[in-house]
């Protein structure tokens, strides 16, 4: 069992930072700014008479409020971990109400009583920052394509044609501009890969798998910061959603199903990237073909084929070698 050190739970706001020392019951705030997390530092250390390196802090992850505190503790060297809220929430039972002061006291109870289980958050490089904020513009663009071409095909088929022609060619053209800034990010993605030999390796790995196109090799390499993140593809599966789980009590035994939880953003690549693979001459088109052929379920079916897929990835970057599909050598 791991010494615990000092255990302090943050409150992240827009504005202050709740602060609590779980094995001194001290609670105290600060602003959230350079200066404040100086001050903070300081009341700590003389408060627990020790040096940096016997903290250990854990927040909720808030986004660009949460991000500065990052950047502070990475650079200093001091653990922390910045943990999903569901975690958090799911983790302390029923409660009621809160403030500021309690949900910093409840973050530090999380902290110290999974303390033996928790591994210190590891800020990615600044190529797979850069990498995932492309990656959220794009999908912001894509979601203002979509609502641009919904819009014309509501327009053309609720009103005759002619009527509505000025908005139909404003949508048009926007659909236009926005392609081409999708282009650019998607060269600027790129250029950021191949000047990174170990990005650059792993991107063509994972791209020799059957199924896998530039964008989800996109999303494969920033989510998982270059397959270092996850330990096996077993628990990036659980991260995306698509993870069987078994589900039964007692003598009744149900069928094992996916849970609700998980990145919707990479299930969805990876449910399209199953049916791409099915649809294509290949070993995954014949294995879908074949149990569906069985009476299985289709969706099922595809789940599976997007484990393979992603199974399939993390071996070619483990072995270093490209994805071989040996259908192609059958005689």
């Amino acid at each position: 069992m791991k010494k615990k050190p000092f255990i302090i739970g943050i409150d992240v706001s827009k504005a202050t930072l709740d602060v609590y020392i779980y094995q001194l019951e001290k609670h105290f705030v600060v602003s959230n700014n350079p200066k404040g997390y100086a001050q903070m530092l300081e009341m700590i250390i003389i408060a627990c008479n020790c040096k940096t390196k016997d903290l250990f802090f854990c927040f909720e992850n808030t986004g660009r409020y949460s991000k500065p505190l990052c950047a502070l503790f990475s650079s200093d060297g001091i653990a922390f971990l910045m943990s999903p809220a569901l975690d958090i929430k799911k983790s302390i039972g029923m409660v009621r109400g809160k403030n500021d002061k309690i949900d910093s006291k409840r973050i530090a109870t999380y902290a110290y009583e999974k303390y033996d289980k928790l591994k210190s958050t590891t800020l990615p490089n600044n190529n797979i920052l850069q990498i995932k904020s492309l990656l959220s513009l794009r999908e912001k663009l894509v979601r203002q394509k979509t609502a641009c071409k919904n819009g014309i095909c509501d327009l053309i088929d609720c009103f005759k044609d002619g009527e509505n022609q000025l908005i139909i060619d404003i949508q048009k053209r926007l659909i236009n501009n926005l392609n081409i800034e999708i282009e650019i990010i998607e060269k600027k993605i790129k250029e950021i890969i191949n000047d990174n030999d170990d990005l650059k390796k792993n991107f063509n790995l994972v791209k020799s798998v059957d199924g896998i196109g530039d964008i989800i090799a996109f999303y494969l390499i920033a989510f998982t910061n270059n397959f270092i993140s996850f330990s096996n593809p077993r628990a990036f599966a659980c991260y995306c959603g698509i993870a069987p789980f078994e589900s039964s009590s007692g003598t009744v035994k149900g069928k094992s199903h996916v849970h609700n939880y998980g990145n919707k953003q990479l299930k969805s690549l990876l449910n399209l990237a199953s049916m791409s693979a099915s649809n294509r001459k290949g070993e995954l088109a014949i294995y879908y073909q074949n149990r569906v052929s069985m009476g299985k379920n289709k969706m099922s079916t595809l789940n599976i084929i997007r484990n393979k897929i992603l199974y399939r990835a993390f071996a070619v970057v483990k072995r270093g070698t490209p994805y071989v599909d040996l259908y192609k050598f059958a005689s």
